[in-house]
């Protein structure tokens, strides 16, 4: 079978590189000269084939084709994210990566999983047939991110993944260098897998997250390893296994060093006696602390006042150490840009098993978004850590909702201290706090406050926690002058920073740097309006009702969708008088107009359509009745990172009225 042009093409590129980077040319003139002068003057013609045998004699042929390596005619996989190498580790990486030969890297293979027994039921893959659900497993790794194609769920499902990540020192000066073996064996910090399900309508599950210490493989003499993952559940189940993956480990290159196991145990014990000690002594600070606030007032006691909360494998961590400022480098602009893509993440509250009050769960910031769902705490999580990230003085706040349900939301405070805004996670909507003089007459219903809060029992971020010691906790009357001891008492920022700051432990994770969309909104778009459309053929023909379209009615209303989604971002609407004037030049005077455009998440046509017609005004659209009826509907998929989108839909009709 003929190789295609761009992979000749390629092919040459290879050779070319190869011969100019193994001096080729010199080797095959010394050849050429070599039989020049063993011919003695006879004169005889030296022919291509004489010097191409020659050259395979002496092994160059041979050491030119070792040293190329072509990928497979459809491998498409990034150079640092490539399928399996096989079983046999010896025989180096047989796919094209880019390795710089200054660095050293860290291979992880994830061969496949066994004894996933919940999906013994799951039928099995077919070859060209959509499956019912499928897992996706993440990688995270010293601000590396990695993630597997999705495999079909079932009892031993077939990763066979390889992730290529690199190992550097990360002081200045040393970044450039190769490291060591003393350099690695210092290199604190866990390898984090999180295994994902998705089922049939997109609804994702966390089955598992997971921190892998990779350091044993120092102690190879082969600078490899294989082993077994045992994944564990998360939140009640965190004890309880969910499988078992088949790793193996490659150091590239291979190490001239080899260290004794006690060495490398003794390494790591002594990592985790420090990280103990240090949570130890803030245990002991944090106590007496929270004696002397409860010695302030008696109903202190009934504040909510939270120091620590439980991860997704139930560890107990104080809560500042959730929060770190994350820079989204070019993928969000401004904070409030940054306050819209966290409220696109899905709002779902954990419930406990059978049911039963809500569960409260403070997830890893890495596992929330390659999630994409979470609650309101991991929601406020990432806003406050966005909002540090752009040079915000920004605290998460802990307190009630109107209806009494406990809450998390965000605060900033301005420069000068005066102005204080609440940012509501969930949906984006910001709020300026105005207090309110508890002696002054009762305010009139429309006079009071907007947001949501009714109580707030302390604010924290990375490296400052304030408890709420005010006389009333209600968020209408507290001042927010948070240096104030009379207001606020607040914890030892060395005492937070002891235990929760950067390279204090290695287990907790910092968040995750940000990865940038792979939706091609404009596709998506076409097709979910497609959909639509078809949907509402078949809904208005089992009415009795005929559809015609008017393709230039659905183009006008796209500026429309545009302005919304601006106006979700900086609060200002823009564009709606050059909409409304198309809008009259579009409809016939004696013509009615009617418009209803609606905001998801996700993308789903079916479960979209059928919220819509939950709405009247949408319904009376869709099952629109008259003379000349004219139907149109656009849609427009606005990307965010992590693969967020808001979907922004807008059915619309003319019409003429019959009495």
């Amino acid at each position: 079978m003929a190789l295609p042009q761009e992979k000749i093409a390629e092919l040459k590129q290879i050779i070319h590189s190869q011969v100019s980077q193994m001096d080729i040319q010199n080797q095959i003139r010394n050849v050429v000269s070599n039989m020049i002068n063993g011919q003695n003057g006879h004169g005889d013609v030296i022919s291509e084939a004489d010097v191409i045998n020659q050259l395979r004699q002496g092994g160059v042929v041979d050491e030119v084709m070792r040293h190329i390596q072509v990928d497979g005619a459809h491998n498409s996989k990034p150079a640092a994210h490539f399928a399996g190498i096989g079983n046999n580790f010896g025989s180096g990486i047989s796919k094209k990566a880019n390795i710089d030969p200054s660095r050293r890297y860290l291979y992880l293979n994830v061969q496949g999983g066994k004894a996933f027994l919940e999906h013994l039921n799951e039928p099995d893959a077919v070859p060209g047939q959509k499956v019912s659900a499928y897992f996706t497993l993440h990688i995270y790794f010293r601000n590396q991110r990695f993630r597997s194609r999705p495999v079909a769920c079932a009892v031993e499902p077939e990763f066979d993944e390889g992730f290529l990540l690199e190992l550097h020192k990360e002081e200045a000066g040393d970044a450039g260098k190769m490291a060591d073996i003393p350099a690695l064996l210092s290199m604190g910090g866990p390898i984090h897998l999180v295994l994902i399900k998705t089922d049939s309508a997109g609804e994702t599950t966390l089955l598992s997250s997971q921190f892998f210490e990779w350091r044993p493989l120092l102690t190879s003499k082969q600078g490899s390893m294989r082993t077994s993952l045992e994944m564990l559940g998360t939140g009640n189940e965190a004890r309880v296994p969910v499988g078992v993956l088949e790793i193996q480990l490659e150091l590239f290159p291979k190490p001239g060093q080899v260290l004794e196991e006690n060495v490398v145990r003794a390494q790591m014990d002594l990592e985790r006696s420090r990280q103990a000690d240090r949570e130890r002594l803030f245990l002991v600070y944090a106590k007496q602390w929270w004696k002397e606030f409860l010695q302030i007032r008696d109903t202190h006691q009934d504040r909510l006042v939270k120091m620590f909360a439980q991860d997704e494998n139930g560890v107990k961590r104080p809560v500042s150490s959730y929060v770190k400022p994350l820079r989204a480098g070019r993928l969000l602009d401004t904070p409030r840009e940054a306050a819209r893509f966290v409220s696109l993440m899905h709002h779902e509250k954990l419930q406990s098993l059978g049911g039963g009050d809500k569960v409260e769960q403070w997830t890893n910031a890495h596992a929330f978004l390659c999630r994409n769902r979470g609650d309101c705490e991991d929601h406020a999580v990432l806003l406050c850590s966005l909002l540090l990230g752009f040079g915000l003085d920004a605290y998460i706040c802990v307190g009630t909702k109107v209806k009494g349900s406990v809450h998390v939301w965000v605060m900033t405070v301005s420069a000068d201290g005066r102005l204080i805004t609440f940012w509501e996670s969930l949906n984006g909507h910001r709020y300026v706090h105005e207090p309110i003089n508890p002696n002054a007459p009762p305010m009139a219903k429309i006079q009071r406050p907007k947001y949501p809060y009714k109580t707030i029992g302390c604010i924290f971020n990375h490296q400052s926690f304030y408890a709420n010691s005010q006389a009333s906790d209600s968020v209408e009357v507290c001042q927010f002058d948070i240096h104030n001891e009379a207001h606020w008492k607040s914890m030892s920022s060395d005492a937070i920073v002891s235990v929760c700051g950067s390279g204090s432990s290695t287990s907790w994770p910092v968040p995750p740097p940000l990865s940038p969309s792979t939706l091609d909104h404009h596709l998506l778009s076409n097709d979910l309006e497609q959909q639509l459309k078809i949907l509402v053929v078949e809904h208005r023909r089992d009415q009795g009702l005929t559809s015609s379209w008017d393709d230039q009615l659905s183009y006008i209303l796209t500026p429309a969708l545009a302005a919304y989604e601006t106006e979700r971002i900086t609060g200002i609407t823009a564009g709606n008088e050059e909409f409304q004037d198309a809008i009259r030049l579009a409809v016939p005077e004696g013509q009615t107009f009617k418009g209803y455009p609606i905001q998801f998440t996700h993308r789903n046509a079916r479960k979209a359509f059928t919220t819509c017609l939950r709405a009247p005004v949408c319904e009376e659209i869709i099952n629109c009745r008259g003379d000349q009826v004219r139907l149109a509907v656009r849609v427009r998929v606005f990307p965010y990172p992590e693969s967020a989108c808001a979907t922004w839909i807008m059915f619309a009709c003319k019409f003429k009225s019959v009495l």
